[in-house]
Formats: structure tokens, sequence, C-alpha cells
């Protein structure tokens, strides 16, 4: 995340702060997971593999690192970026053709939510998304695929 998305994550914990906003923000990502349907290997198996994010939000452009990995039959994630490190996911879930990755960090205090959405075209493109607390704040953009090194 670049320094200019920081000022937006403090945005976002303000109103996690207000009465009755993080039980609401937590009830959308909540609701995702409820209409998403079980994992499968199959189909997490074209997301599996490090991914370059290039997202956009109202503050500007951010760039992820995103690893997506298969756990003893378990899966899991990891995003990485400049400002926040590196954030474990272990709430991954099909949604529709999507891949949806559910995690929960603390900014200055305060939980914030956040659900990265993969989601292929026809084209063979991948849109990515973060939405951060429910909607407060929201990045969109592409995932490229990093090619292995063998």
């Amino acid at each position: 995340m670049s320094r200019t998305i920081a000022p937006a994550v403090v945005l976002v914990a303000a109103l996690l702060a207000l009465p009755g906003v993080p039980s609401v923000a937590r009830a959308e990502v909540s609701a995702t997971h409820q209409a998403s349907a079980p994992l499968t290997a199959a189909d997490l198996a074209p997301f599996l593999g490090d991914w370059a994010l290039a997202l956009v939000g109202p503050n500007g452009p951010a760039t992820f690192t995103l690893s997506v990995k298969m756990d003893k039959e378990k899966p899991s994630a990891e995003l990485v970026s400049e400002a926040m490190g590196a954030q474990p996911i272990t709430d991954i879930a099909k949604a529709d053709k999507a891949l949806a990755l559910s995690y929960s960090f603390t900014w200055e205090g305060n939980a914030v939510d956040a659900v990265i959405k993969l989601t292929p075209a026809a084209d063979g493109k991948t849109s990515a998304q973060i939405d951060f607390a429910g909607g407060a704040y929201v990045m969109t953009g592409t995932a490229t695929k990093k090619e292995t090194v063998k």
C-alpha cells in the first residue's frame, strides 16, 4: 500500500469507531461468505500462486502481492503491502466464479475487516478488488499472475 493509502485506512478506522459501524461491517463481510459455495481444490486451482495486484482507490494507486496456496488440503493466502506488511488470510471462499479472501487487521487500535475478490474474465484477465470495512473504502484494478521460476 502506498503512503497515499494510509490516510484512507485512518478514515476507515475512524468510521469503525462510530457506534454501530463495526457490527454492520462485519455483518456484510459475514454475509458474503454465507452466500459462498464450499471451496474445492478444483475451485482454488486457477488462483494458486503469486499475484501482483495493481489497484486504485479514492486516495490513488497502490500495489500488493497476494500469494494463494494449499496447505495440507486447506487454502491459505498472504497479502503483502509496503504500508501494512504481511497479512495472513485463512478465510477463503468461492463466490460464483470469483475467489473471496477475508481478513481483519488492526489499525490504530481498531479492527478493520477487508475482503479481497479475484474475478476471472472471459478474455483471460483477472480483476481484483479490496473492500475495507464493508464498503467504507474500496480499491479496484487488476490481478496479474506472476510467472513461476523453474
